[in-house]
């Protein structure tokens, strides 16, 4: 492993689905920090890494069953600050001598509210109001069935909630925290000053910034890709252009971008992201008109794990053809992030759960020829937009919002014609013209027009119409991993109908989705 200037945290995974909003915790205190799954870390990883922090997360498995994940030997004695998290509070407590157990009522699932018993400690400094005094408490985020029933010799308790006792504890004099509940999300409004306390006692120096990852990244693709040529999936979002011009910045004309047109784009688009791309860098750029091979290959397909993975095939198959066309390129460049990574296949090998198969990720066939490089797949979609600010990306590049591989397929549920996908272009068309018009597309995470596989009677010009509903979604978010409705007026919902339904032919019925993720996900299918 290379070493890096900087002071890193550790962070080790137990398969929490929401790991990885702790290292973004970090990166905004500008604390370098990497996840690495708790079966890859022995005693030499740790010699090697040198952390100056560890962190826990918590994780779906109780501590009391065969084979459960249990942290490396040695990372108790490393003399180190540690967090226990969730799952990560109740290992440390198994390891050091504490007691956990599950059920007896004591499962705790969404908003609870910690109430201190002891305010003195630095771990806790300015995260309870200390004008409340034992009065005092803050909202917190719990998700555990399994519960500690006796805390660790050395350990103080240091807050409780209703159903955990030992909410908050702490050894201080060996710089080990536990937590039962989980400060890196939102719905912990105050977690975020919990890990600043936190790497403030352990002593960093919050010196890795956007820029420090852009060094970094160029350095790693130098050092995967050599001298060999690189073709990369060029989208025209801000994933794939960020990820193209850090990956060109790095091995310049040893880059080749290919832009592939598999008939399931938005209106327009094609022609739109050549000349955009085009029009800011010089860099070779390969148009490939491949509508033909994706429509056919999904003509009959409904299933969405079908499709997703029909097109992640013919994407590999066709960025193989031009692997070999441009002279041999032994790299494949993607724009995966990292909720990407998460909902698809657990991060770096761990035990977190698939949600479903994207297809730069889940999809890919086990043999495709090509070495994956994906620099950003340890970034939100934040991060990202700021590492595209930090590589001076024009603003119509970054504000773009996110549009998902398998494009329009998973925009129309059931299976796919052209009938279909002519009126979903056109009627997506309207909408985000209409979201521009009243000046909220910067406003909105993502916004889309969707085909729904049912048609409906109605009534137009005084005849009888049985034309296709849509349904329209537009969310908030800050980095996909969760994500609220946006909250359209009335009178723009409506006014937005009645331009769809007047404007394309085959639509005459329109539907909002208010539904949040969770439950549902961002992208129909």
């Amino acid at each position: 492993m290379t070493q890096i200037a900087h002071d890193r945290l550790l962070i080790i995974d137990f398969g929490s689905q929401v790991t990885q909003l702790i290292a973004r915790r970090l990166r905004e205190l500008n604390v370098y920090c990497e996840i690495h799954p708790y079966n890859r870390v022995d005693a030499a990883f740790l010699q090697d890494f040198a952390p100056k922090a560890v962190i826990f997360s918590g994780g779906p498995a109780s501590v009391y069953w065969e084979n459960a994940p249990m942290p490396p030997a040695g990372v108790f004695d490393l003399g180190v600050p540690i967090l226990g998290i969730c799952y990560g509070q109740q290992v440390m407590m198994h390891c050091l001598g504490g007691h956990v157990e599950g059920g007896h009522g004591t499962a705790e699932f969404g908003k609870a509210f910690v109430t201190p018993t002891d305010l003195t400690h630095p771990f806790l400094a300015g995260w309870f109001p200390p004008e409340a005094g034992p009065l005092a408490q803050e909202q917190v985020w719990m998700s555990h069935g399994d519960h500690v029933s006796k805390i660790a010799p050395g350990f103080q308790v240091y807050g409780t909630s209703p159903n955990a006792p030992f909410a908050i504890t702490a050894d201080p004099a060996r710089h080990f925290y536990a937590v039962q509940f989980h400060p890196e999300v939102h719905h912990t409004p105050k977690g975020a000053q919990l890990y600043e306390n936190f790497v403030k006692l352990a002593g960093f120096k919050g010196d890795w910034t956007m820029g420090a990852y852009r060094e970094e990244a160029i350095r790693k693709i130098r050092d995967q890709v050599g001298d060999a040529k690189v073709i990369c999936g060029l989208s025209g979002g801000v994933d794939s252009s960020v990820a193209a011009v850090l990956i060109h910045e790095a091995i310049g004309d040893q880059l080749t971008c290919v832009f592939v047109d598999h008939g399931l784009l938005r209106l327009g688009e094609a022609e739109q992201v050549v000349t955009m791309f085009r029009d800011h860098y010089n860099m070779p750029l390969i148009h490939a008109d491949e509508s033909e091979l994706f429509l056919g290959a999904l003509e009959g397909v409904s299933d969405p794990e079908v499709k997703r993975k029909t097109i992640g095939k013919l994407f590999i198959d066709v960025f193989q053809k031009h692997a070999t066309a441009v002279g041999g390129a032994k790299f494949l460049a993607q724009g995966t992030l990292y909720p990407d990574v998460i909902e698809s296949v657990s991060f770096s090998g761990g035990p977190s759960v698939t949600i479903k198969s994207h297809h730069n990720v889940g999809g890919l066939p086990e043999k495709m020829g090509l070495k994956l490089v994906e620099p950003l797949r340890e970034l939100f979609k934040d991060e990202v937009r700021a590492l595209g600010r930090e590589l001076g990306l024009p603003a119509s590049f970054i504000g773009r919002h996110p549009f998902p591989g398998p494009g329009l397929a998973i925009r129309c549920p059931g299976e796919i014609t052209t009938e279909k996908l002519e009126i979903l272009r056109r009627a997506d068309a309207v909408y985000i013209d209409q979201i521009r018009k009243h000046g909220l597309y910067d406003e909105i995470w993502q916004a889309f027009a969707a085909i729904l596989p049912m048609k409906t009677v109605g009534v137009m010009g005084d005849g009888r119409t049985y034309d296709y509903a849509l349904a329209l979604r537009a969310v908030t978010s800050v980095d996909g991993m969760t994500a609220d409705y946006y909250p359209f007026t009335h009178d723009f919902l409506g006014e937005t109908a009645t331009r769809i339904i007047n404007e394309v032919k085959g639509v005459n019925r329109v539907f909002y989705d208010c539904t949040s993720k969770p439950p549902g996900t961002i992208e129909l299918e």
